[in-house]
């Protein structure tokens, strides 16, 4: 990059890297090729297993695609101590023994098992991650089985996300936001304070940046277990959940981000819900997020209300019910219609005919069991 172009006004008082103008494009393939020359003037890299080398130059070529077709940024050079994982793409599939694993060119490791392999599967790959608390390894397994998706089926439950509550169920249920971050803001604050203080390079420096690094994981840590409980638990009471195709990017640019990205919404709704409801066997499905909070849920008026109005008055057919719970019935009904399911009127509002939420279906099967068993007389 630097060869193609120079300072108006300046030049480097070493060197500079100039190369024909006629050089081909250094693309993957070509700086996997140059790899070996590489190894025979740099003999350092002898000591990094190659496949590591080859995955760090594809996220490096990974990264000046997207610069170019995609308009990301220049990619930022990784300087010591940035660098936070790197990927075996193969390891042995007996890698694993007992609490050791066994990686190329590092030998045997020890490690906290925190599940056993089950039988049947291949070790693909292992990634090694580095964070505040500690070292990690990430292991891919692969069998071939295949999963079918989940069908449409059973109660269906709209999601309204938000700020005031993080969630809002079709079925009237509300769950208020947790503030992970804003409970730790001080504590973070304070050492921020003092790393100011610090001179650079020096090991207080590094021990303060530990010290923020594992408060930082802490508060991350506590935001994914509250979403993957949440997710099962929603999981347990609905099998289709539908939530709105919105673009959290935008929201957490605007007046509220920090809120918006200390409650984590884009992380729940498009990679941890999904995930729980595919294990779970329950349909997850986006609809369009447009009018969803100014259409009345039992009669399909529109209703104009603003952010401040937090009350849902419809007036042709005189429902009132919190503005929230209103929203997730519109994204039930719309996510029903499009899976071509039918959302029947009931006298207690609008609901999929036939179907029960799960702990209600439960009941009415255990309650049926018991009336069918035989009578017990003295």
């Amino acid at each position: 990059m630097n060869s193609r172009k120079c300072s108006v006004n300046a030049c480097s008082l070493r060197s500079e890297y100039i190369i024909p103008a006629d050089a081909p494009y250094p693309d993957y393939y070509r700086q996997k090729k140059a790899l070996t020359e590489a190894k025979k003037t740099n003999p350092s890299l002898k000591a990094v297993h190659s496949q590591v080398l080859q995955d760090v130059i594809g996220r490096v070529d990974t990264a000046f695609t997207a610069m170019k077709q995609r308009r990301h940024g220049f990619p930022r050079f990784k300087k010591f101590g940035q660098f936070k994982s790197f990927l075996f793409p193969q390891i042995d599939n007996d890698a694993i023994a007992g609490n050791e694993i066994k990686l190329p060119k590092l030998g045997k490791v020890t490690i906290n098992l925190h599940r056993p392999i089950p039988d049947g599967f291949k070790l693909k790959t292992a990634r090694i991650i580095r964070k505040a608390s500690g070292w990690y390894v990430s292991i891919a397994v692969q069998m071939d089985v295949s999963v079918p998706d989940s069908v449409p089926h059973g109660h269906a439950l709209g999601i309204d996300v938000g700020l005031e509550y993080f969630l809002s169920t079709s079925d009237g249920e509300q769950v208020k936001r947790p503030r992970f971050f804003n409970q730790l803001q001080r504590q973070l604050e304070l050492l921020q304070r003092r790393l100011r203080n610090k001179q650079k390079g020096s090991s207080n420096r590094r021990k303060l940046n530990q010290k923020m690094g594992r408060l930082h994981e802490h508060i991350a840590e506590c935001r994914r277990d509250f979403h993957f409980k949440l997710a099962h638990h929603l999981c347990d009471n609905a099998e289709m959940i539908f939530v709105e195709d919105l673009d959290f990017r935008i929201m957490a640019k605007g007046m509220l981000g920090k809120h918006t990205l200390d409650a984590g919404l884009g992380q729940f709704v498009n990679q941890i819900l999904p995930w729980v409801c595919w294990k779970r066997d329950v349909y997850y499905g986006k609809v369009d997020p447009n009018g969803t909070s100014q259409e009345c849920p039992d009669c399909g008026a529109v209703v104009k209300k603003d952010l401040s109005v937090r009350v849902h008055q419809c007036a042709e057919c005189g429902s009132i019910k919190p503005r929230d719970v209103a929203s997730g019935q519109v994204i039930r009904n719309r996510g029903l219609s499009a899976v071509g399911l039918v959302v029947d009127e009931i006298a207690c509002g609008r609901d999929l005919s036939g179907a029960l939420p799960r702990q209600d279906r439960v009941k009415q099967e255990s309650l049926r069991s018991d009336l069918e068993k035989p009578a017990l007389y003295a």
